[in-house]
């Protein structure tokens, strides 16, 4: 198809306003985290990759890129060595990738020094991933990042992908972040590069900052109806919020993307499979009864959560251990952010009333925290059941060491009582320290747990100060790597 390239140009300098001096309108000058982790590969990069930038849609990958273009073009970067474009823009797919660049050449020639191109939804471009492989093989010049909404990203192009690219999972905003984005005044909290180090602390520590912190409560309850979504989070009302996410979750990415870029065609089914996973949400995945209520067969049902964590929709987690002790456990599912059931489920304000569905709306933003916290030094993450059905709702494998965490999200404080099944869990696989989050911001403090094999603390948290502080030390950890 032919299209001229004064109207491919025209798109490309509408990206690209530093060609003439100008600068990308209405870009928030607040960075999340992951903008510290592009900005130090991009500067001072470890070694020769690119970056793929996936996460869910409406997550922010299009701002970071476009801050990351504002970084480079206001320092010492010639404007014309800086290229965007986004390939869900009609124009820019028809033409393709390699007409594009060719342009891009022709009108803006070469300055000395690095290139750096930023590729928003790779995904629709034709062979991206052996596209990719030797620009990072051959150009050795060219500094690349790219984006997308899908995981095909990942699995399809894994083999030729490695040792080619570096993955960064952009996830939801954290709560530390959606109070930065909100503008909140917060509290007068002590910075806390670890939740470890809160095991040094004494009671009168614990009960201070606790109470400094009970203005953070009524934000977390709205964090968890708006959700992680900038978008969501600036929006005037709840219902705004969760209309939106409603639509980008049902409407574009069940409903399009799947079709778009999966070949989906039994979208009512995989709408279905997405609202079962809703109705039970940081639950265990039942496979059987999935299939029986929507009658659906295990093959189909198994595919359509595939792509649903492929779209960046869910994390599953598998039970903890080895061997027979795992052979026919089943997976524990979260949502990627705590809104989106409400928001699909037509909920709204109403989840705050309800305790249980509050609890697991809970439990899956802490999720979230931790998993976007530690993802990239874990060996994983999975849950645990013992032989008495008492369980622990997440254990992380994190630089050698194994973390369990209990979400007790409930009015009454919590004791040894409540936790059975930390305590086994700690006092079988001999774990020194466990982690239980709570609700009230006085139920914060150390509990030591009666263990004659040995000496084990148990860490109460409340969840708003423990998502905050997750959040904080992960923007804080990059910012201390920026050249």
């Amino acid at each position: 198809m032919n299209i001229s390239h004064q109207e491919i140009m025209s798109v490309l300098r509408q990206y690209n306003p530093w060609w003439s001096n100008a600068r990308v309108p209405d870009l928030p000058h607040w960075h999340r985290a992951a903008f510290h982790e592009i900005e130090y590969w991009l500067l001072t990069p470890p070694t020769h990759r690119a970056l793929l930038v996936s996460g869910a849609r409406q997550v922010g990958k299009t701002t970071l890129l476009l801050q990351a273009c504002e970084l480079l073009t206001t320092s010492s970067v010639p404007p014309q060595n800086v290229f965007y474009a986004t390939f869900d823009h009609p124009l820019l797919k028809l033409a393709g990738l390699d007409e594009v660049l060719k342009l891009w050449r022709e009108f803006e020639p070469a300055a000395e020094g690095p290139e750096y191109l930023f590729l928003d939804e790779i995904q629709f471009i034709r062979d991206w991933q052996t596209w990719l492989k030797h620009q990072v093989d051959f150009e050795k010049r060219r500094r690349i990042v790219v984006t997308g909404s899908a995981t095909p990203l990942v699995v399809e192009g894994q083999e030729s992908g490695v040792g080619r690219w570096h993955t960064i999972s952009l996830a939801t905003l954290s709560f530390f972040e959606y109070l930065q984005i909100k503008q909140i005044p917060i509290p007068s909290i002590p910075e806390m590069s670890s939740l470890a180090r809160l095991f040094a602390w004494t009671p009168g520590q614990f009960n201070r900052v606790g109470e400094e912190a009970r203005p953070l409560v009524g934000h977390f309850h709205d964090y968890l109806l708006r959700g992680g979504f900038p978008q969501c989070a600036l929006v005037p009302t709840v219902d705004m919020a969760q209309k939106l996410l409603r639509e980008d979750i049902v409407d574009k990415v069940l409903k399009r993307d799947m079709t778009a870029l999966f070949g989906v065609r039994r979208v009512l089914e995989l709408e279905q499979t997405f609202l079962y996973i809703c109705l039970h949400d940081g639950g265990l995945l039942e496979m059987v009864d999935l299939c029986k209520n929507l009658e659906v067969k295990k093959p189909t049902a198994n595919n359509f959560i595939s792509l649903l964590e492929a779209t960046h929709l869910i994390h599953r987690l598998p039970p903890y251990g080895y061997g027979k002790e795992i052979l026919r456990a089943r997976y524990k599912v979260y949502l990627s952010d705590a809104a989106i059931a409400p928001s699909v489920l037509l909920k709204g304000k109403a989840m705050l009333q309800d305790d249980a569905a509050l609890g697991r709306a809970v439990e899956t933003a802490f999720f979230k925290h931790v998993f976007t916290r530690y993802y990239s030094v874990s060996i994983g993450f999975a849950y645990w059941r013992g032989k008495k059905n008492e369980e622990v709702d997440i254990v992380a494998e994190v630089q050698g060491q194994t973390i369990p965490f209990e979400v007790k999200y409930r009015r009454q404080h919590t004791g040894l009582g409540e936790l059975k099944g930390i305590s086994n869990f700690c006092t079988q696989k001999k774990i020194p320290r466990g982690y239980v989050i709570t609700r009230e911001m006085d139920d914060f403090g150390i509990l030591p747990l009666d263990n004659s094999i040995q000496d084990t603390l148990l860490l109460k948290i409340p969840a708003p100060l423990a998502c905050y502080w997750l959040g904080q030390s992960e923007l804080a950890a990059w910012k201390s790597k920026e050249p």
